[in-house]
């Protein structure tokens, strides 16, 4: 088995920075531990503070708790307890979240303490990956770059599977780093177990990265091309088969065993992966592949097309740094051109350069975004910059013409800070403050020569850094005010996007919702509910998710949620839910004018009879309407 050569192992700028100052690469600095505990405790801090009232998304919340007190449910993602209509997404992000439930019980900060677990853990395994890359520098800068990257903040105070996913590739990421480095099989297969369980949180995104993990470990690792060949497909078989694991389960199970797959047209899970998630999200035909249309509020947002990145909503979530990481994988590519092919620098910048450039491709065709998507570019984005400082740092050490591109590189990412906070002046204090500290950095470090001190230069240095990380800390630290955090269902930090529009203008925008945490008005509905309820399998059946998502959040009950989360699936038909109603399965039906009408509620208007809401307690009835199935309409 070929290895790689020990002078790529150690040809990082800081290995070799290390080399001169003559301690081992490997072996922590005196400094590095202490900061790296610095950094965790600042993403933790941002990530769970106030996290009694944390965001959490309304429709997956209510799985959440549905999930931690059934076994079918947990295991299929059911909306339910009774496990009567899946999730339109997979489990797999959702099993920590209700696990977290069922451990410490209903409550807001246990379904989004895992959220806030994998956030911190991403931060430092991103920080073990730059270091073994690119030196300790480095990986304090991605460690610190991605801890304050706002978007990154917001998410993880939320339950949104994109969190878990981030994790997971970068942990695979780290997997083939290893991989690379080593020429062992081993961490390889590894690499696509993680991408097969990150398929398992967001479906198909989780194999964007797969193209450029092939690329880089066919150029860069060591051995014959057979070897890297036929390893890479022995790593693609594992990463397909733990991809497919639960779509294959839940096709295998019979389909009176388990709920019926939301989204879909046919109650085939693979129509949910690859259909409704998946071609529907690129095709105007979003019927393909057995998927049931969208809603618009689902299937769009209007961050679409090549500029994405860095429109006003878009790019103070995940762009500050989004130009020196740009800079960063050209330039570090290009230098390194003529280096080895199993050269790991340049095996790093081809890795994290081509995670941004596949995503920013794959979102900019999509037929929409939520600005969280982007999260998922964070680590890359982290990653460069880091890596890319380092390198320019070398570069500087070293003399000669390269020294200029360190304090232009500082230069560049505040001014860009400065185009990306005009719009709003949001953090305009800052703005000030992070000029300055630009202008100090880049100054000490232009003027600096052969002759200046050691302690001269790095205080330039960090004073530069120091000033690129000031406006995206603000706005991520802002985000801790629900004002600034957008809607449960959009996380969005800032003055930006519709949630922050509608809350300056109707503060009832801010409440949050919670678990077990119900409203007076849904508290009557299931009193009465329960006192009514004589034996029924199901306490109610809901036109679509949306009426049922706050009940239940507020109490754990068996509720028949007809249409799934579009309100558009064909479940349950007429005919089942007449079977339910007569066999006394089934009482009640609430309504909703909001939602598309099928054949199953067509069925309730014309055979039960509509309540008063002052019957079960409502003073206005709002857009709800109750229905009666055991008296005759």
């Amino acid at each position: 088995m070929a290895t790689i050569p020990t002078d790529q192992t150690t040809g990082s700028p800081g290995h070799r920075a290390a080399r001169k100052r003559g301690s081992r690469p490997d072996v922590p600095a005196s400094w590095e531990r202490p900061a790296l505990a610095a950094v965790l405790v600042v993403a933790a801090l941002l990530y769970a503070w106030g996290i009694g009232h944390a965001a959490i998304h309304p429709y997956y919340s209510a799985a959440i708790r549905s999930m931690a007190s059934s076994w079918r449910a947990f295991l299929f993602g059911g909306l339910d307890p009774s496990g009567s209509i899946t999730l339109d997404k997979l489990p797999g992000a959702f099993w920590p979240e209700a696990v977290s439930v069922w451990l410490f019980g209903p409550s807001t900060w246990a379904a989004a303490l895992p959220q806030v677990i994998e956030g911190v853990l991403t931060v430092w395994l991103l920080h073990r990956i730059v270091r073994a890359w690119a030196g300790p520098f480095a990986a304090l800068v991605a460690a610190l770059t991605l801890t304050f990257t706002p978007v990154t903040v917001v998410l993880n105070r939320a339950t949104i599977p994109d969190t878990a996913l981030t994790l997971l590739l970068v942990a695979a990421a780290g997997a083939l780093q290893k991989a690379v480095r080593s020429g062992r099989l081993l961490p390889l297969i590894t690499c696509g177990i993680w991408v097969g369980l990150a398929f398992q949180t967001k479906m198909l995104q989780a194999w964007l990265v797969l193209p450029v993990f092939a690329v880089v470990y066919l150029l860069a690792a060591g051995g014959s091309p057979l070897q890297r060949a036929a390893r890479l497909l022995l790593s693609g078989a594992v990463t397909l088969a733990v991809s497919c694991s639960w779509a294959l389960l839940a096709w295998a199970t019979p389909a009176a065993d388990r709920p019926y797959i939301d989204g879909t047209s046919n109650n085939n899970p693979f129509s949910l992966v690859f259909g409704y998630n998946g071609l529907s999200r690129f095709s105007d035909d979003d019927t393909a592949f057995g998927a049931v249309s969208g809603t618009a509020a689902s299937r769009t947002s209007g961050n679409t097309g090549w500029g994405m990145l860095v429109n006003h909503t878009v790019g103070p979530q995940v762009a500050w740094f989004l130009p020196l990481a740009v800079l960063a994988a050209v330039l570090g590519l290009v230098w390194r051109a003529r280096a080895p092919r199993t050269d790991l620098l340049r095996a790093g910048f081809l890795l994290w350069g081509g995670w941004l450039a596949v995503h920013a491709v794959v979102f900019s065709v999509s037929n929409g975004n939520h600005p969280y998507y982007t999260a998922v570019l964070a680590p890359s984005i982290a990653a460069l910059s880091g890596g890319g400082l380092a390198l320019f740092r070398s570069e500087y050490e070293a003399g000669g013409r390269r020294r200029v591109w360190l304090p232009s590189a500082i230069v560049l990412t505040v001014a860009w800070a400065l185009v990306l906070d005009l719009p709003t002046l949001f953090a305009s204090w800052l703005l000030l403050l992070a000029v300055g500290l630009a202008a100090c950095g880049a100054l000490g470090l232009w003027t600096s020569d052969s002759s200046a001190s050691r302690s001269m230069v790095q205080g330039s240095l960090a004073t530069g850094i120091a000033a690129t990380l000031l406006l995206p800390a603000g706005w991520a630290a802002a985000s801790l005010n629900p004002l600034y955090a957008g809607a449960s269902t959009s996380p969005t930090a800032g003055p930006v996007g519709k949630a922050y529009h509608n809350a300056v203008h109707h503060r009832s925008a801010l409440r949050r919702v919670g678990l077990d945490q119900p409203s007076d008005r849904d508290t009557t509905l299931l009193d009465y509910l329960t006192a009514h309820r004589h034996g029924e399998k199901y306490l109610l059946a809901t036109q679509a998710a949306y009426p049922a998502e706050r009940l239940l959040r507020a109490e754990s009950q068996p509720m028949l949620v007809m249409g799934g989360f579009t309100g558009k699936t064909p479940f349950p038909s007429a005919g089942q839910l007449g079977t339910l109603v007569t066999t006394h399965q089934l009482r009640y039906v609430l309504l909703t004018p909001v939602r598309p009408t099928t054949p199953a509620t067509t069925w309730v208007k014309s055979h039960c009879t509509r309540l008063r809401s002052g019957e079960y307690g409502w003073r206005t009835k709002g857009s709800f309407r109750l229905y009666d199935c055991s008296r005759q309409g």
